[in-house]
């Protein structure tokens, strides 16, 4: 998949969408060992994907920490301190 069809997706989409591919990578292991693959180029892939994803939820965790919830007036500040 292309890392853009993963960047209009919020956590929880991401998630399910790594936890599926993480299942199938599972399964691909089982499949060589018993010789049994058909497509051996598409664990790399699979394991790119999820690497994608995983990156993106990264930087939707870091977007979402650092979005100030509401900027405080220094003024306000000020006034709590003076009251102390």
């Amino acid at each position: 998949m292309d890392k853009t069809v993963f960047t209009g997706k919020n956590s929880a989409e991401l998630r399910s969408i790594r936890l599926g591919l993480e299942k199938e990578l599972f399964n691909f292991r089982f499949q060589r060992v018993g010789q049994t693959l058909e497509n051996p180029a598409r664990i790399r892939t699979v394991r790119r994907d999820i690497a994608r994803i995983k990156t993106q939820e990264t930087l939707l965790a870091k977007e979402s920490i650092s979005k100030p919830t509401k900027p405080s007036s220094k003024k306000s500040v000020a006034a709590s301190k003076a009251a102390q």
